[in-house]
Parts: C-alpha cells; sequence; structure tokens
C-alpha cells in the first residue's frame, strides 16, 4: 500500500486560507454570494468598477449570469455581450465600452488561464508575480491592482497580497453594509479635498 504524501504544516503562500460568505459590495445579498465563492465574479465585478456606484458594478456579475446563463470565461468570451449590457436594466451606464472591457477579460481568462480565473492569484509564487498577474488583467490599472489585492489579502487571507494593500481604505476594509457606507463616505471626503486642492493650484 502507498504511503500517502505528508501534509505541510501550513499552506502555500499562494493558497486561498478563507472564503467568506459573501462580500458585502452590494444591497444584494445573492450577488454578494456569488462574488465571494465565484473568482470570475470578483474580476467582473472589478472591471466593471469604474464610473458608477460599487454596489452597480458588483450587481453586474449576477446580472450577466442571470442574462447570459453563466459566467464561465469561455462562454463570455463566446458571446455579444453588448445586447447583454444594454438590456434594462442596463449593466452600466456605458454598456457598449464595458460589455467589450468584459469580453476582453473573458478572453483572457479563457487563453491564458484555461478559464479558471482563481489561477490569477493561485499561479502566483510572491507578491511581484500576483501584482504582475493582476496588472495584466484588461482594464485593471494600479487602483484596482491594489484594491483587489487589499481583498485578497483581508477577506480571503491571501498571505502573498499583503504587500499589495495600500496604506489607505479600499474594498478589502469592507466587511459589512456598514463598511461598506464608511468607505463611500470616506472616498466621497477624500475625492471632495483633492479636487478642493486642485482647484486651488490652479488659481494660485
Amino acid at each position: 500500500m502507498r504511503t500517502p504524501p505528508a501534509r505541510t504544516r501550513s499552506a502555500p503562500p499562494s493558497t486561498i486560507n478563507f472564503v467568506p460568505d459573501r462580500l458585502y459590495f452590494t444591497d444584494s445579498d445573492e450577488a454578494n454570494e456569488l462574488i465571494a465563492s465565484d473568482p470570475m465574479a470578483l474580476l467582473v465585478g472589478f472591471a466593471l468598477d469604474q464610473q458608477i456606484t460599487v454596489q452597480q458594478a458588483f450587481l453586474g456579475p449576477l446580472l450577466i449570469r442571470e442574462r447570459v446563463g453563466s459566467l464561465d470565461a469561455a462562454a463570455l468570451a463566446a458571446t455579444d455581450l453588448e445586447p447583454v449590457f444594454r438590456q434594462k436594466p442596463a449593466i452600466h451606464r456605458y454598456p457598449g465600452s464595458m460589455a467589450k472591457r468584459v469580453s476582453e477579460l473573458a478572453v483572457y481568462i479563457r487563453d491564458s488561464y484555461d478559464g479558471d480565473a482563481a489561477r490569477v492569484w493561485t499561479d502566483a509564487t510572491n507578491s511581484d508575480e500576483l501584482r504582475t498577474n493582476i496588472a495584466s488583467l484588461p482594464g485593471f490599472g494600479e487602483m484596482k491592482v491594489k484594491s483587489l489585492g487589499s481583498v485578497l489579502a483581508k477577506r480571503f487571507n491571501l498571505e502573498i497580497a499583503n504587500d499589495l494593500v495600500p496604506w489607505h481604505p479600499t474594498l478589502g476594509d469592507v466587511d459589512s453594509a456598514q463598511a461598506l457606507a464608511d468607505y463611500q463616505a470616506t472616498k466621497r471626503a477624500h475625492k471632495a479635498e483633492w479636487q478642493k486642492s486642485r482647484a486651488a493650484a490652479k488659481t494660485s
């Protein structure tokens, strides 16, 4: 009889050590459960998180799944997503460009990770590789690298994501509906302060 390999005492740093029941990014419990349990849904939500509310962005994956029937990367890549995005209620205020972005994301996940979105972080062996993997996703700039990194570090206990966590609040700090409201209030205050300082700089 073969002896089973010995178990290591600690999980590799690229292992998700905890999966929350939900992420409190929307007002829909079903959407919150989806983005916590489905890595592709989480990535799609981040892709949509631009020029709309956090709640609307992360409700998008649920609406897409309801209309397409799947969030499988290959299925999304093979679907004309613009009509899906334009169907009322519209998934995004810019349905054409964001449908294209999600399609590009799906194609990238299909071709680069065999359709397994979780491999964006499980294939990384350190924080630099994780940063590169996230930054390579279509539509993911530095802010989304930090925000997704923070969610992976703080909500999923992904060890190698810790170095991606910035000093300022991100969605990674949101662990309840109240925390989301607090995060958005802080974000609005920072934006107002930035706009005020920018206006002052122009007049000086």
